[in-house]
């Protein structure tokens, strides 16, 4: 496709816009990618939409070749495939709900495993149709309470779903391993720098989970990680290891000892300071003119996404 400047629907910013807070943001706007409709809502201009189907078909090769079969869902969904799973009630305010004019309630997917699931289900009858792994790519819809960062954090974006079926445990680790080889491919042509930390599955659920996180000064989720060993984990998931147990035979019995109660002390004309030497030596408030111990402030790898 040849682009022209002359015939270009295209039209840039000389100031950034009053509500963009990061760099992307900003300079997505002033470069004529995309412009915003209402808060966390984005219309794709035709450069924004070319990089967009650009990254989009990246991801199919990849979903592709790795043997995943491309499917699509609908986005407005009808309220009891969530009912059942019990997500009606537990997305909360994450959900746009909205009912047609019978009174029948619906939603606009957040994400789509009940369909998937019900999908496999109603074409699927024997295990030898099994392991068989389907995605989509499709526009998904959350109430964010604060949409920002642009099209970091929105209430309607573009997503990458794929679900696995598989028979046994070491099937499901197969697919994974799959999976996770495919996103690294991915991100790896995408030219994205990023790491791969342990994390909650949250209302998604699943018994293992793990975040591709691009680390940037302006993003909105923190993980720890260890330079030594390579652990690395979402703040939300970290797990700190219990102390190895600690005998206790050699020491001393326990002893009751006395600790009476010590006495006011009466205004005197001469009075004595009696000091008891201290193992650790306590250190000398500063004079001011409230009286706070002051505590070193706690120190930790922080990084975003």
């Amino acid at each position: 496709m040849l682009l022209r400047m002359s015939s270009l629907f295209l039209r840039t910013l000389r100031d950034d816009p009053a509500d963009a807070e990061v760099p992307s943001h900003k300079l997505l706007v002033r470069a004529g990618y995309v412009r915003r409709v209402a808060p966390g809502i984005y219309s794709w201009l035709p450069l924004g939409k070319m990089v967009l189907e650009n990254v989009t078909k990246i991801v199919r090769e990849e979903m592709n070749r790795m043997g995943g079969q491309e499917v699509l869902f609908p986005a407005l969904l009808p309220r009891e495939y969530y009912e059942a799973t019990g997500r009606w009630t537990e997305y909360g305010d994450t959900l746009f709900r909205l009912q047609d004019r019978k009174g029948a309630d619906y939603l606009l997917g957040p994400t789509h495993e009940e369909l998937f699931t019900e999908m496999v289900k109603s074409e699927y009858s024997s295990y030898k149709d099994y392991p068989v792994t389907l995605y989509q790519i499709q526009t998904k819809y959350r109430d964010e309470a604060r949409p920002r960062a642009g099209i970091l954090r929105g209430r309607e974006f573009l997503m990458k779903d794929s679900y696995s079926f598989d028979l046994d445990d070491d099937g499901l680790k197969r697919s994974y391993e799959q999976h996770r080889e495919t996103y690294i491919r991915t991100f790896d042509r995408l030219g994205i720098t990023y790491k791969i930390v342990f994390a909650t599955s949250g209302a998604m659920g699943g018994s293992a989970s793990e975040e591709f996180l691009a680390p940037t000064p302006t993003g909105e989720d923190t993980f720890v990680a260890c330079h030594s060993c390579g652990y690395a984990a979402n703040a939300e998931a970290v797990v700190t290891p219990a102390p190895a147990a600690r005998s206790y035979d050699d020491l001393p019995a326990l002893q009751v000892l006395d600790t009476p109660t010590p006495r006011p002390s009466t205004p005197s004309s001469r009075t004595s300071t009696s000091t008891t030497a201290c193992p650790s030596p306590l250190p000398t408030p500063s004079r001011t003119s409230s009286s706070r111990s002051a505590r070193p402030a706690p120190t930790r790898s922080r990084r975003w996404s």
